[in-house]
């Protein structure tokens, strides 16, 4: 369970970084990521929603490895099916096609990161 953990701290740090970067990279590139209230997302913003949202996964792993038969196969069917809900809000923020596609981007730039790492790492603890 605590090598699990602490691969969960070090994915989530990176997730938080590349998406961090990416949003960055974005923004100088001319995406506003400004949504319906027409303030812009801060870059502090998605680096903290990141990091809860990949803690939040490291919590599913921690806790599919303890109840769970099959922690890795449940858990990439969970956080798949929870990385597909998280693409909707971008659609219904009001934003600009640039920011919509930059967000959703996002989304799936930190679950690339986040869900393989700990996948593998919980076929690793029962193997």
């Amino acid at each position: 369970m605590r090598r699990l953990v602490g691969v969960g701290v070090l994915a989530t740090l990176a997730a938080v970084v590349v998406t961090t970067l990416a949003a960055a990279l974005a923004r100088a590139a001319g995406v506003d990521l400004e949504v319906s209230d027409g303030e812009a997302i801060p870059l502090a913003g998605i680096s903290v929603v990141t990091g809860f949202f990949s803690l939040v996964g490291v919590v599913i792993a921690a806790a599919l490895l303890r109840w769970s038969a099959r922690p890795a196969v449940w858990f990439v069917r969970t956080t798949v099916s929870l990385t597909a809900l998280s693409l909707v809000p971008p659609f219904l923020a009001e934003a600009d096609a640039a920011t919509t596609g930059t967000l959703v981007g996002l989304h799936l730039v930190a679950a690339t990161v986040m869900i393989p790492t700990l996948a593998r790492s919980l076929r690793q603890r029962i193997a």
